[in-house]
């Protein structure tokens, strides 16, 4: 449930943006990630501290977008985002007794620190150059464009890059047969 949230926001920019312009999107974005941060709270009693940067990023990025009547605003926001989780999950490496992406998966695995440092330096590197990405498409392309690469590009390279940090993890993942725990790669 949490995570179809998470594309709220995004699905009724894109469909705004398609409707009316990238000011209407801006708007409804801004009022969607309002919505999705009050709805959190509320449920959950809880919300992530990513959301509540995301959320006054877009309404900065976005007030910004909407005062001065430029969309650069909006896109810069993509990508500061991206860069934002990129120097999370880069600072944890030397911040704390474990990297992020440890943190955030231990209690579902069990891999050795050598892995978790490759693993946390791989989302590193894909959040930091997914905001490059952003740049080049937002300089280089039409306004179309990059409302479909953020909406659509954009997911599927995070879709893409998942199925293969699954890939690279498949060898840790112990056997349900084996009686012994361990975290060696299968042969």
């Amino acid at each position: 449930m949490k995570q179809l949230l998470e594309f709220f926001p995004i699905l009724l920019f894109f469909i705004a943006f398609k409707f009316y312009d990238i000011y209407v999107a801006t708007a409804v974005v801004m009022m969607a990630t309002i919505i999705q941060v009050a709805f959190m709270w509320f449920r959950y009693r809880k919300v992530e501290t990513m959301q509540w940067v995301t959320l006054g990023l877009v309404v900065v990025m976005g007030g910004a977008t909407l005062y001065f009547q430029d969309d650069l605003f909006i896109k810069w926001k993509f990508s500061i985002i991206e860069w934002l989780f990129g120097s999370v999950f880069l600072g944890s490496q030397f911040i704390g007794k474990k990297p992020f992406i440890e943190r955030m998966m231990s209690d579902n695995m069990t891999l050795p620190d050598v892995i978790w440092k490759r693993l946390n330096l791989a989302w590193a590197s894909f959040f930091m150059g997914v905001g490059f990405l952003n740049v080049y498409v937002m300089y280089n392309y039409e306004t179309d464009d990059w409302v479909y690469f953020k909406t659509f590009i954009a997911p599927a390279l995070m879709l893409a890059f998942i199925v293969l940090q699954m890939v690279y993890l498949y060898k840790y993942i112990p056997d349900p047969n084996e009686t012994t725990e361990t975290t060696e790669p299968k042969e």
